[in-house]
């Protein structure tokens, strides 16, 4: 086995493990009146960690030749979803191939590693149309996924690719403009928010359920039973946990089913009531440490190709936990985010467990060419 872990990164490592141990602690809790839970939860968390190590072994310069077939295959199986996808609930974002996919899914990987395949081929002799092409090869699947509608997948697909590109050099000339806009429009929503969220008032280019979102983040005891309950019930979660936290198993809001979802998308809820602000504070240490060492693993990437990869993926994780946390505290709109390692959910982790593995291989690179 020695050849097989030669070159692994132990502080990489271990953040890994720590926030795995977390997660089983936590599920065991959450999850605790549904037995099964737990079991699933570990089970996903060691074919995460088998995806990890086995990724781990294929250097990145191989990976380059995956980025446009994967790609491809991709943007193809998106136009098919759309064409004749299988909808449930509303949304149409799964394709029946003879077992039924998320084809979103694939993009998460497949955004950052075209985009970086893209720029290191442009390496040394990047213009402003490369950076057009680079929005082009973005916004394609990020149109498809939107229009699903699957707003959470794709704000991460949209970080992902957003990420590489902003690694590769994008001014902040071009960044400058949307940020003002973006601010102009949270102000005018603050503001004059309980006008647009009068009844019958429609908002361009948002789904009435995203229209419902926002209104309902920005006051949610418009519908404390309804659409506001589940930011409600994680608020009082949170906040009831206090300081060091009500105890392992003791969780009031989490054992008497207030808490909607509280071993997925409102799993950080579930644990702050039981750990506390102390909990809730090694969860973000650790969380920390893992995004500090996987940008010192990129910024060491030997290629371009493998540093803009490395740090779109860590920043992905970045993503992850701040939208979930975001919108469990109240502070974000509630989508599908889960968090990482400590939710439950058997394709997300494993996604999770690649885009790891992918970057263990980044430092492995690194440190087998040194020896």
């Amino acid at each position: 086995m020695a050849p097989l872990v030669k070159g692994f990164d132990g502080p990489l490592a271990f953040a890994i493990f720590i926030l795995a141990a977390i997660g089983l602690l936590n599920m065991y809790s959450s999850g605790f009146a549904n037995g099964l839970r737990f079991y699933d939860h570990a089970r996903n968390l060691f074919l995460a960690g088998l995806v990890m190590f086995v990724m781990a072994q294929i250097p990145p310069q191989r990976l380059m030749a995956l980025a446009v077939p994967l790609y491809t295959l991709g943007v193809a199986l998106l136009i098919a979803v759309a064409l004749f996808g299988l909808t449930k609930k509303g949304a149409r974002r799964w394709l029946n191939i003879g077992v039924v996919i998320q084809p979103s899914e694939i993009m998460k990987i497949a955004m950052p590693l075209m985009l970086a395949w893209w720029f290191q081929k442009r390496e040394g002799q990047l213009r402003t149309l490369d950076f057009a092409v680079a929005a082009v090869l973005l916004g394609v699947p990020l149109f498809l996924i939107a229009r699903q509608p699957d707003l959470g997948t794709a704000i991460l697909v949209f970080s992902a690719g957003f990420y590489v590109i902003f690694f590769a050099g994008l001014s902040w000339y071009w960044m400058v403009p949307p940020l003002i806009l973006g601010l102009v429009g949270v102000g005018g929503l603050v503001l004059f928010g309980d006008a647009l969220c009068a009844d019958g008032v429609d908002w361009p280019l948002l789904h009435d359920y995203q229209q419902q979102r926002v209104c309902t983040l920005l006051d949610p005891s418009r519908d404390p039973l309804g659409k506001g309950f589940h930011i409600i019930q994680g608020m009082i979660a949170i906040g009831s946990g206090g300081f060091l936290g009500k105890g392992f198993m003791k969780g009031t809001q989490t054992h008497l089913d207030f808490i909607p979802e509280r071993t997925t998308d409102f799993v950080f809820a579930a644990y702050s009531e039981e750990f506390g602000m102390v909990g809730d504070l090694v969860l973000i240490a650790a969380f920390f440490f893992l995004i500090m060492r996987g940008l010192t693993i990129a910024l060491e990437g030997p290629t371009l190709f493998s540093r803009l990869l490395a740090g779109s993926i860590v920043m992905t994780q970045f993503t992850y936990a701040f939208v979930n946390m975001g919108m469990v505290s109240g502070i974000l709109p509630v989508v599908g985010v889960p968090l990482p390692f400590i939710s439950y959910g058997g394709t997300a982790m494993v996604s999770m467990g690649l885009g790891l593995g992918i970057l263990m291989a980044v430092a492995r690179s690194k440190q087998l060419v040194q020896s």
